[in-house]
């Protein structure tokens, strides 16, 4: 079911970001011209309603496809354990919503930030031609969260699913229960990727080759035995790149 949910996503994404609306995924224009436009200026505080809408439709698009295969582990586990229950489909369904839920929040605040930057450099016309310093910044933070304590902790947590289910899982009221079993891995998955996740701010979100790199790149962090060891590398490359904008811009 979830392997299944991931591959509608992808090719939700794919679709639309070869249809003639892609710079909407993109988060760019959408209040220059087409039906997009039009619905803003129609619709009362669609300026504001309507861009925020897309975003959400296409963040939930990228988690489902990005980071739903990275915990395959947790859902396995969950399955493993909950085999034989009557409502043991719901109970998988809501401890993926509880996952869905916890990257949710991170996109909200996420795009509250992107956007509050964004307003930030039209209104500071000076900036503009700076602009790239923002996504040097964004890259370098990538790299050097790639060393911190934080990370490690939480991609111990998420390499662990099933001593995480028996630890957190309590049997009473099994449905709020397991949402909240999700939420809880979910936070612990964005802990360890919220990082990498902000480099689609800055390659762009409708960017699916970044998308299928940067989702290989967590799954194999997150699930594999030999994921510690890419750490420190990702982080060095990172941190390069980052430099190497540098070098270029000034």
């Amino acid at each position: 079911m979830i392997v299944a949910l991931a591959v509608l996503a992808w090719a939700a994404l794919s679709a639309w970001a070869l249809s003639p609306y892609a710079r909407y995924l993109d988060h760019g224009d959408w209040l220059v011209d087409g039906p997009v436009a039009a619905l803003c200026r129609t619709i009362p505080g669609g300026t504001l309603l309507v861009p925020a809408a897309l975003a959400g439709i296409a963040w939930v698009l990228m988690i489902a496809a990005m980071m739903l295969p990275t915990a395959l582990p947790l859902f396995e586990a969950f399955d493993r354990l909950g085999a034989g229950r009557p409502d043991h489909t719901r109970l998988l369904v809501l401890l993926g919503l509880g996952y869905v839920a916890a990257w949710g929040a991170f996109g909200v605040v996420a795009h509250a930030l992107h956007s509050l930057l964004l307003a930030r450099i039209d209104a500071w016309p000076g900036v503009a031609g700076h602009a790239w310093l923002i996504g040097a910044a964004t890259i370098a933070g990538a790299g050097a969260f790639q060393f911190s304590r934080l990370k490690q902790r939480c991609l111990d947590k998420c390499r662990t699913p099933l001593s995480f289910v028996i630890e957190h899982w309590r049997g009473r009221r099994q449905a709020l229960q397991a949402f909240i079993l999700g939420a809880h891995h979910g936070l612990y998955c964005v802990g360890c990727c919220w990082a990498l996740m902000l480099l689609m701010f800055v390659v762009g979100a409708g960017n699916l080759g970044w998308m299928l790199a940067l989702a290989a790149l967590m799954a194999i962090e997150k699930n594999f035995a030999w994921g510690r060891r890419l750490s420190a590398p990702l982080g060095v490359a990172l941190l390069s790149w980052a430099a190497g904008l540098a070098i270029v811009h000034v």
